[in-house]
């Protein structure tokens, strides 16, 4: 790898405006798959300048195994191959090492200590340096050599078990959409790096960040904790049951087959649900408090889903919204770069209001973060050895 080519990057990447949140500051990725490349795209939509240091012949394994999910997370990076396991190239990596602020990494524990590389090393040797390590159940533990995916880490911290049929205690289910471990483990290093960067901007140091995908959804845990233990729930029935079961809370089938999500749980958004449809015999006085409501939750989200098999989706919504009720629409992905709450916010980027399945934008408005300004994700040929 020659010093030509160890400075190629793909030059269609725009650059960052010198007002952007992170302007000046550089960050080493090393990481692959999803939850570091999520955490790294979020530092280059802040303005970070992102170099992908990737392993040959073909780079990140995500390029093959989901090209979309490349592209998504990845864009306004840079690219570099690098063969760690080579002296020399090792020594080109570690000198861009010493210009940087931030190095990611996302290997199984104990491979980043055979190259050299580990924290312990570099922040020795670079004492500003924050130095974070993604992992599924951190860096140490008897899980720590485990490998996992995002439904191991749910699993292991109660989530899974919890998302099962409400009232059992039998078969769990993922039944959410999203990476839900992956993406908070993301959040977490995305939050505590800046934590660090503030606090290095008073001690002159930086740190090493200990990311466990597994912890950090553990932590996301903790609401559920409280209300368990507050209400004495102490079965996986009855824990399911209180998280998935609530009055007037709920996906429901409207007349044209379409679905309409309502979550009157408020006492006040109760009594103007009940003005506005009608949910005899639950519409009296011993219902306007919750705590009774949620004795009876079955037969009033049964009561919910009869008054809304009536009416149209788009007209039930109006009626709920135009009375101040929790409600919205639930919109297909197909469908969401059409919304017209998200067109008015301008959430796509680079997109057609029509367009379907468009990426969105940095979600926060903030002064120097351009919407439009990270370009595609890099080109492996553009870092590839000559």
């Amino acid at each position: 790898m020659s010093d030509d080519t160890t400075a190629t990057v793909a030059a269609h990447n725009a650059p960052h405006a010198a007002h952007a949140p992170l302007h000046g500051v550089s960050v080493l990725d090393f990481s692959e798959l999803l939850p570091g490349p999520f955490f790294t795209q979020n530092l280059a939509e802040l303005g970070a300048h992102v170099l992908k240091i990737e392993r040959p012949p073909h780079g990140d394994n995500v390029r093959r195994m989901g090209p979309g999910v490349f592209a998504a997370v990845n864009r306004g990076k840079h690219s570099l191959l690098a063969d760690l396991k080579d002296d020399g190239q090792r020594e080109q990596i570690l000198a861009r090492v010493a210009q940087a602020d931030i190095l990611v990494e996302s290997y199984r524990p104990g491979v980043m200590a055979r190259l050299g590389m580990d924290a312990a090393t570099l922040c020795g040797r670079f004492p500003r340096l924050i130095y974070v390590s993604l992992s599924g159940y951190g860096q140490h533990g008897p899980w720590a050599q485990l490998p996992g995916h995002d439904i191991n880490y749910l699993a292991a911290c109660g989530t899974l078990a919890v998302s099962g049929a409400a009232g059992a205690d039998d078969e769990p289910a993922q039944t959410f959409g999203l990476p839900v471990a992956d993406l908070c483990g993301a959040m977490y290093a995305l939050s505590a790096t800046l934590a660090a960067l503030v606090q290095r901007a008073h001690t002159g140091r930086g740190q090493y960040l200990d990311v466990a995908l597994a912890d950090c959804t553990l932590h996301w845990m903790n609401a559920r904790f409280g209300a368990w233990k507050g209400a004495g729930a102490d079965t996986l029935a009855s824990q399911r049951a209180m998280a998935q079961v609530k009055p007037a809370y709920g996906a429901f089938r409207c007349r044209d087959g379409r679905y309409l999500s309502v979550a009157a749980l408020e006492d006040h958004f109760w009594v103007r649900l009940c003005e506005v449809l009608p949910m005899a015999p639950y519409d009296g006085e011993p219902w306007r408090a919750l705590a009774l409501r949620k004795r009876d939750a079955g037969a009033i989200n049964a009561a919910l889903g009869q008054a809304l098999s009536t009416l149209d989706c788009d007209a039930a919504f109006a009626r709920l919204a135009d009375a101040d009720v929790p409600a919205a629409p639930v919109v297909a992905p197909n469908e969401v770069a059409a919304l017209p709450q998200f067109r008015d916010r301008n959430k796509f980027d680079g997109a057609s209001p029509d367009a379907t399945l468009p990426l969105a934008r940095f979600p926060v408005p903030m002064h120097g973060v351009a919407p439009d300004s990270l370009g595609l994700p890099p080109v492996l040929d553009s870092a590839r050895q000559r």
